[in-house]
């Protein structure tokens, strides 16, 4: 018998025992925090599972099986021209403005696939943090300025943060460099330009399916969010056609669905969530009983959300029980929050950055938290720290990273984050507050 793992045995069990001899059943604050892991949960699985994380699935599984490594080798691989890499990096992720679970599917596709660490970073950090209609919301509650502010320092932290992670790892990055030397170049299974028109069905999809109300009834993102169903099934429609044209999917396949969602969207009219399931499910089988380059497809989206949904959901659920919904308290009080980022001392900032980074922010409901808080006497620094780190980090979002690229790299990725979360507050509350 080995007594040091039976120790660590008794150990274990013994600190299961006494958490569940103290636990504080019964106190409000606690009970209040379990109920809130819930209803966030809820929440979550209702707005971003099906609408955000099954897309972005279908998307990471497509650049598995239908972009070839050297294709992403030659953009975003660790050999790459650098300044081709970051720029790719960062508008890929500006164009897709989608919140920080989203973009993990994503990320996670073209890091297997061979991309370099310091763009995949970049990519990581632009996809939530360089909102186009955030940073435009910003600026109209916010104000001009910090609106300003919010997009520069997206801009320049996704491409500094990226070269950061290149530098700091850079041994690890000379060994993938010399590793992709002795790939040989792949043929792509399709032409580029239909490998373009093929993602771009599907990021239409996700991008529009997931368009944010503005604050505005009127203009061009409020024409948009109001037209966004129709132009979701724009996007529906091309990728069933390229289905049957490029990848040989039997037309009534995709017909069958297409009735299917058009006489559910006749039977729940506003109720937008069961046609939409309903076309996830048909796509479903039409992948998986296809052909073997649909069947791949399928079986990699798949994968991808058996790695990351597991921990999405754990990971919500303890954002949930420590800090609660809005508007609603966890086991951390929100006034603890509020009394802690007044100012713009380095404590404030960093407290803002830190706490921005561990909570879960679905897009666009940053604006409103921040106007509360800045209406509870938040400084200007700290409110553009929170900007800055928030969005592009949370809790679910860490876990999934770990589960990526490891911890170490994970570690000093969110420290990267928050650091220079930190450091930007100070220099703009220093000179606009």
């Amino acid at each position: 018998m080995n007594w040091k793992d039976e120790w660590k045995n008794l150990l274990l069990i013994t600190g299961i025992f006494l958490g569940f001899y103290f636990l504080p059943v019964g106190r409000e604050r606690f009970d209040n925090a379990v109920v809130e892991s819930f209803h966030l949960t809820k929440w979550y699985a209702r707005e971003h599972v099906l609408l955000c994380l099954i897309p972005a699935f279908f998307i990471a599984g497509a650049i598995a099986v239908f972009i070839s490594k050297a294709s992403v080798m030659k953009y975003l691989g660790a050999k790459a021209n650098k300044i081709l890499a970051y720029g790719v990096a960062s508008v890929s992720g500006s164009i897709l403005a989608v919140c920080s679970c989203t973009v993990l599917p994503l990320f996670a596709g073209i890091y297997r696939m061979g991309a370099g660490l310091g763009p995949a970073t970049a990519f990581l950090y632009s996809g939530p943090a360089i909102n186009i209609l955030a940073i435009v919301l910003t600026a109209n509650v916010l104000g001009i300025r910090l609106g300003i502010a919010r997009a520069l320092g997206a801009i320049i932290f996704s491409i500094v943060i990226g070269i950061m992670m290149h530098l700091i790892f850079r041994g690890e990055e000379k060994e993938k460099e010399a590793a992709q030397a002795a790939i040989p170049d792949e043929e792509t299974k399709h032409p580029l330009w239909k490998n373009a028109l093929y993602f771009a069905s599907m990021a239409g999809i996700l991008v529009f399916t997931n368009w944010g109300k503005p604050a505005g009834a009127t203009g061009l993102w409020a024409l948009i969010y109001n037209t966004k169903w129709f132009l979701t099934s724009f996007f529906a429609l091309s990728l069933g056609i390229i289905l049957v044209a490029w990848f040989d999917v039997k037309w009534w396949k995709v017909a069958l669905t297409a009735f299917a969602v058009s006489i559910l969207v006749l039977l729940f009219p506003g109720r937008h969530l069961v046609p939409f399931a309903a076309g996830v499910v048909g796509i479903s089988i039409i992948t998986s009983t296809g052909n073997k380059e649909t069947g791949e497809w399928f079986s990699s989206s798949w994968e991808f959300a058996k790695q990351i949904l597991p921990l999405l959901m754990l990971g919500v659920l303890l954002a949930g029980a420590l800090l609660g919904r809005v508007g609603h308290e966890g086991l951390i009080p929100s006034g603890w929050i509020e009394n802690a980022v007044g100012g713009n001392s380095f404590r404030a900032n960093f407290f803002a950055s830190f706490a921005g980074a561990f909570m879960y922010f679905a897009t666009l409901t940053e604006i409103p938290i921040l106007q509360g808080l800045i209406g509870s006497g938040m400084g200007k620094g700290p409110a553009l720290a929170l900007l800055l780190a928030g969005p592009a980090l949370s809790l679910p979002n860490m876990l999934v990273i770990r589960n990526v690229i490891g911890n170490r790299k994970t570690l000093v990725f969110v420290t990267l984050v928050i650091v220079m979360a930190t450091v930007s507050g100070m220099i703009y509350g220093a000179f606009f507050s």
